[in-house]
């Protein structure tokens, strides 16, 4: 309860900071990747009137929209599927599972989100901001739960994150905690660092919250923030180089633009000795040098466990609390540290506590 309340803390004081952002509308055809499966069951009065039948069967059907492939997303969509499978819900056994991916494209999203509407599902599950903000406006006759959303008060898929009410609940991926932590790293830690550098696309809006908040942890330390704009993933590589000389150290927030394309920054980074943040485990095993983050399989299963809750236990989703990751840890990529020509001390080792995992050599 305590992680919740500093959860609204947080997103009321961010969504001040930056207003109030649109997502955009979202239409077009349904990419080939998406499958079309028919109607498991006669429709129900309400969502969990339609769990309760399934239930009686013994077999259930959802549908999960995702953004894009990336790692992150990826991982919570096999940790949502590995707590179905340890509940019991097998899929090509008794569990049938429609996936759709927008493949980056945002106008996508409700063409998914409108196909899943006009069918008969026991869940319905999106995985980052632009597909659930689109489920959540098309589909009414099903529970849908939303997972990879940083800010829901934002994405205006809740009003209550307590008690969202409706046929929508779900998890945020952003503690509020994990983005002031790595900030204070880095101003303890670097003491060299005058200027971060944030590329960033300001049409997302959870980035443009991670970013602010971000922002003001630094100036804290009296460390300025350098915003390089992007707004398609072509883009990423010249904003990372515009970095150079004008940064001493890189920083990305849960930003679906740049997260698809970070190899690009991982290498202006490493060429040019810049010490590189993220904001998620997965960039950090893939060569950021650090974060305070989870493991988004993690994440996914906890999503996942909500949904066993709905299915087979036929609890509201409405009733069911927005959660947010409870298992921070420093992460530090030590091959990484050495390409981009950082003297990974002892202090910053002793930060992290489970260094088994978390020391990524």
């Amino acid at each position: 309860m305590k992680k919740r309340n500093k959860l609204s803390m947080f997103l009321a004081v961010t969504a001040l900071l930056i207003g109030v952002v649109g997502c955009g509308n979202n239409s077009a055809k349904t990419p080939d990747s998406a499958n079309t499966n028919t109607g498991a069951g006669n429709a129900a009065k309400t969502s969990n009137e339609g769990a309760a039948n399934d239930t009686a069967k013994g077999s259930y059907k959802i549908a999960i929209s995702q953004y894009v492939e990336h790692p992150s997303l990826d991982a919570t969509r096999e940790g949502f599927m590995a707590a179905l499978k340890d509940a019991g819900l097998i899929e090509k056994e008794n569990l049938t599972v429609d996936y759709s991916n927008a493949q980056a494209d945002p106008t996508n999203n409700m063409s998914i989100a409108q196909k899943i509407a006009g069918e008969k599902y026991d869940l319905v599950l999106g995985i980052a901001t632009p597909p659930a903000i689109a489920l959540a406006g098309q589909v009414k006759n099903s529970p849908v739960l939303f997972a990879a959303v940083t800010d829901p008060l934002d994405a205006k898929l809740v009003d209550n994150l307590e008690k969202p009410g409706g046929n929508i609940s779900g998890a945020s991926d952003t503690n509020p905690e994990a983005i002031t932590k790595l900030m204070n790293f880095i101003a303890t830690n670097f003491k060299d660092v005058k200027n971060v550098g944030v590329v960033l696309n300001q049409g997302e809006p959870n980035a443009v919250v991670m970013a602010d908040l971000a922002e003001k942890e630094l100036e804290k330390s009296g460390i300025k923030m350098v915003r390089a704009a992007v707004t398609n993933t072509s883009e990423v590589k010249q904003a990372a180089e515009s970095l150079v000389g004008r940064a001493d150290a890189i920083y990305i927030t849960l930003d679906n633009t740049v997260v698809e394309t970070v190899n690009s920054v991982i290498k202006v980074a490493n060429d040019n000795d810049i010490p590189f943040f993220s904001a998620d485990r997965d960039t950090v095993e893939n060569g950021a040098f650090a974060t305070v983050g989870f493991k988004y399989f993690d994440h996914g299963y906890q999503v996942g466990q909500m949904a066993v809750e709905v299915l087979k236990d036929g609890k509201k989703v409405g009733d069911m609390s927005v959660t947010v990751p409870d298992k921070l840890d420093l992460i530090l990529n030590l091959k990484a540290a050495a390409e981009q020509g950082i003297e990974v001390t002892d202090a910053m080792k002793n930060e992290v506590q489970d260094q088994e995992n978390n020391l990524i050599q």
